[in-house]
């Protein structure tokens, strides 16, 4: 192209102030800077954009065209700058987000949303999948973070605890224990649980191990082939029970209900914490972690990569 954008700034500034002396004070440049530029684009063009006379300067026929014409070009450079710096500082782009459990209700769903409302312009895509592949997608960047049930460390990656979630009994309605409005971990003792073979199905068959043998008592698990949401589809009709975390309460399924589980201690938690690589170049990861260590009051440091 035989000319720039800045020439075609200061022609639409010349244009829209009809004065050469006016157009340089309203971009703050000097007049012979303006002027010189303009002459240089109309030799580029070859044709006169203006014509020039002691009380300023007006376009000429075809100089309206060609102004008319630079506008948008002008308009579409600012905002793909604007675009870009943003991107650049984290503000713009987009960040994957990868997690293991429902996002129906809890923390994670509350943080997503108050992101985006946050930053409209970032494009935020979700991944649900096993802990693994989600690990193993940090690993290719195809995932920016994972957010994943438990506090263990993985090579290769930074893992930072960031919040805790209650864990619930979902029961058939019918079930004796649904009249209660809080279970205790020594109510479900004889209880038949039912739960996904996929993620978080292994991480709560785990927990039920430790927390229910602490009451001397072996728990009847059956690790069904089926997804979490095809376990709590079916439970309104079966003998046995779930152990859900709060983020799977949004959804209702038929005949089934939640109810809060309670230790010795008080209600039963479990821990999340968030999986990134520390050389992901992404400004957007850097500002999304600064984000969720403001929203929870955390106190985790991090390599700042934000323009």
């Amino acid at each position: 192209m035989p000319f720039n954008i800045r020439q075609l700034r200061y022609a639409i500034a010349a244009a829209d102030h009809g004065s050469f002396y006016r157009a340089a004070r309203a971009l703050d440049v000097e007049q012979s800077t303006l002027s010189r530029a303009i002459l240089k684009l109309e030799h580029s063009i070859g044709m006169s954009i203006f014509e020039r006379s002691r009380s300023g300067v007006t376009t000429t026929l075809a100089g309206s065209t060609f102004i008319r014409s630079a506008k948008p070009m002008v308009d579409t450079a600012d905002k793909l700058v604007k675009m870009m710096r943003a991107a650049g500082q984290g503000r713009a782009g987009g960040l994957m987000i990868g997690h293991n459990s429902s996002v129906s209700a809890g923390n994670l769903r509350a943080t997503i949303l108050n992101w985006i409302e946050t930053h409209p312009d970032v494009d935020v895509e979700c991944v649900e999948s096993d802990r693994s592949l989600l690990l193993a997608g940090l690993n290719t960047g195809e995932i920016d973070i994972a957010i994943l049930m438990g506090v263990a460390g993985q090579n290769g990656f930074r893992c930072e605890p960031v919040w805790s979630e209650r864990m619930l009994v979902a029961l058939p309605e019918s079930h004796p224990l649904a009249n209660q409005d809080v279970v205790h971990w020594t109510d479900l003792r004889e209880e038949r649980f039912l739960l996904p073979i996929t993620d978080p199905g292994p991480a709560i068959r785990d927990m039920l191990l430790g927390r229910l043998a602490l009451s001397g008592s072996k728990p009847d698990i059956r690790v069904l082939r089926s997804s979490r949401e095809t376990v709590l589809s079916m439970l309104g009709v079966s003998s046995g029970v779930s152990i859900v975390c709060e983020g799977s309460t949004g959804a209702l399924y038929p005949d089934v209900v939640y109810r809060p589980i309670h230790g010795e201690q008080g209600p039963a938690l479990t821990g999340f914490s968030a999986y990134w690589c520390e050389d992901n170049i992404n400004p957007t990861i850097h500002r999304f972690l600064g984000f969720i260590k403001s929203r929870y009051a955390l106190t985790f440091d991090f390599s700042t990569k934000i323009q």
